[in-house]
C-alpha cells in the first residue's frame, strides 16, 4: 500500500446552507416535519425562501463539513461534491479551498442550480433542512478520480448520496476503489428519514463490506434497526459492520465494535444554540482521530469537542480553531 497523499477524502452533496431562524409556527404553517431534512424541487425552494426572515448564508452539505472540519484540525483532506458553474457555485469552491480542503471536481456547466439547503433553525437549537439538491445530483462515477481515491487513507461518503441514482453509483465505485488499495471506507446515515427510504440498501452496503465504518446518531440506529431498544440496535450494529460510532447528543458516544463498546462523554456546553453539523463535526474530529491512530476513546473526545463547538453558533463550520481547541484540552492533534 502505497503512503496517503490525503488523511480523508470526502464525497458528498454540495450543498450552499441558508440559515434563517424561526419558530415551530413557521414549519407547521409550510408542512415542515422538525427535525428532518426533506428533498424539495426548484418551485418550492422559491417558495420557502421568500417567505424567510433574514439569513445567514455559507457554503455547507455534510460531508464537506465533515471535510471542512478534518482539515481544521491540521490533518490533510479533500472533498468530491458536484456544483454549477453559477454565482453560488463559485462562491461555495472558493469557501472550500480557503478552508485547505483539495476541491477538483469539475463544475456543471448547463442543468440546474447550485444545490441549496433552507434551514430553520427553531429557539431550541433544531434544525429543520428543506433541500434543493440542483446541480448536486448530477455527480457520477466520471467525477471519481480513481488516483485520488486510492490517495486517501480514508474515503467518507454521506447518506444522503443515496438518493440521487448517479451519486449512488459514484459511491459504489469509490468504496470499491479504496478497498482494492486496501484502504478504509465510512459512511454517515445522515438522516433517520434518509435512512427509511434506502434501509435494506444500508444494511447491505455494510453486510457486504462495501462499508467498514458507520456514523449514526440514535434516532438513525433505531430507524436503520426499527427498534426503540438501544442496547438490542447496537449489538446488531456490531455484527453487521467492522466500527460502528453512534451519537446520543448530551449522552456522549458509544464506539462499538466486535472487541466491546466504548462509552464516550460528551462536552458540556454552556447554550445550544443550532444543531446544524453537530454530527457533521463530530465525524470530523472522530475520523481525526482515527487517522492519528489514537484510539476509540480519544477519538470520540475530538468528535464531542468539534460537535460542542459548532452547537454554540449559528451555521454548520467551525468558527473557533479544532486543532487550538483540541490543545486547550489536552487532546493529541
Amino acid at each position: 500500500m502505497t503512503t496517503a497523499q490525503y488523511d480523508v477524502l470526502g464525497i458528498g452533496n454540495a450543498i450552499f446552507d441558508i440559515l434563517v431562524q424561526a419558530d415551530d409556527a413557521f414549519l407547521a404553517a409550510h408542512g415542515m416535519t422538525k427535525g428532518s431534512m426533506a428533498l424539495i424541487d426548484e418551485a418550492r425552494a422559491i417558495a420557502v425562501y421568500r417567505a424567510m426572515g433574514p439569513a445567514t448564508e455559507m457554503s455547507g452539505g455534510s460531508a464537506a463539513n465533515t471535510i471542512v472540519g478534518v482539515a481544521d484540525f491540521g490533518a490533510r483532506a479533500a472533498y468530491v461534491g458536484k456544483v454549477k458553474d453559477d454565482q453560488i457555485g463559485q462562491l461555495y469552491t472558493h469557501d472550500i479551498r480557503a478552508a485547505k480542503v483539495a476541491y477538483a471536481t469539475a463544475p456543471a456547466k448547463d442543468g440546474p442550480a447550485t444545490g441549496c439547503s433552507y434551514i430553520l433553525v427553531t429557539p431550541d437549537g433544531e434544525r429543520t433542512m428543506n433541500t434543493y439538491l440542483g446541480a448536486a445530483q448530477d455527480l457520477t462515477p466520471a467525477d471519481i478520480d480513481p488516483a485520488q481515491i486510492a490517495a486517501a487513507s480514508i474515503v467518507y461518503l454521506e447518506g444522503y448520496l443515496w438518493d440521487p441514482k448517479n451519486a449512488k453509483d459514484a459511491f459504489v465505485k469509490a468504496s470499491k476503489i479504496a478497498h482494492d488499495n486496501k484502504r478504509k471506507v465510512a459512511l454517515t446515515l445522515s438522516d433517520a428519514f434518509c435512512v427509511g427510504r434506502y434501509r435494506d440498501e444500508f444494511l447491505g452496503l455494510m453486510r457486504d463490506n462495501t462499508v467498514d465504518v458507520i456514523f449514526a446518531n440514535e434516532a438513525e440506529l433505531a430507524s436503520l434497526y426499527q427498534t426503540a431498544d438501544f442496547e438490542a440496535a447496537l449489538a446488531q450494529l456490531r455484527k453487521d459492520v467492522a466500527l460502528g460510532v453512534v451519537t446520543r447528543s448530551e449522552k456522549g458516544c458509544v464506539v462499538a465494535d466486535n472487541a466491546g463498546v466504548t462509552a464516550v462523554p460528551a462536552f458540556p456546553v454552556a447554550k445550544v444554540t443550532d444543531t446544524t453539523g453537530a454530527g457533521d463535526l463530530f465525524a470530523a474530529g472522530f475520523l481525526f482521530g482515527m487517522v492519528r491512530g489514537v484510539g476509540h476513546h480519544e477519538s470520540g473526545r475530538l468528535g464531542a469537542l468539534a460537535a460542542a463547538e459548532v452547537i454554540q453558533h449559528i451555521g454548520a463550520r467551525p468558527q473557533t480553531s479544532l486543532k487550538a481547541l483540541a490543545q486547550q484540552h489536552g487532546l493529541p492533534v
